[in-house]
């Protein structure tokens, strides 16, 4: 499932995955606190959220409901960003990540092992 979400959105479902389901007047209580949006905001981004699916309504008491995981969201943009700058390579990517980041002994360790999973 591809879905586009802008960065307030990601504010909206960063709660939800975070604390699972809420209604809709805890997720503004919320992100009230957080970022400081008022209850009108925060109830015209869940209805995007909604009408793209990444959220889903449930009754009784207007409860948010995650759709999709944060993994998801994650491949779906992560996918993105490598198709806009590196012309789908994930080599590239990967090589430009490494080459231009002051990586620990630790982080390098961590990098081989993911790889040798994919083997």
């Amino acid at each position: 499932m591809k879905i586009k979400l802008f960065d307030s959105e990601l504010k909206v479902m960063e709660v939800l995955w975070a604390e699972g389901d809420l209604t809709a007047g805890r997720l503004a209580c919320i992100l009230n606190q957080e970022t400081g949006w008022n209850r009108n905001t925060t109830y015209t981004v869940i209805k995007k959220c909604i009408d793209k699916g990444a959220v889903k309504r449930l009754e009784p008491n207007f409860i948010c409901s995650a759709v999709i995981s944060r993994e998801e969201v994650q491949e779906q943009e992560t996918a993105e960003f490598i198709n806009k700058l590196f012309d789908g390579s994930a080599e590239m990517f990967f090589a430009s990540y490494i080459n231009n980041k002051n990586l620990t002994r630790e982080q390098i360790d961590k990098l081989k092992k993911i790889v040798e999973k994919l083997k």
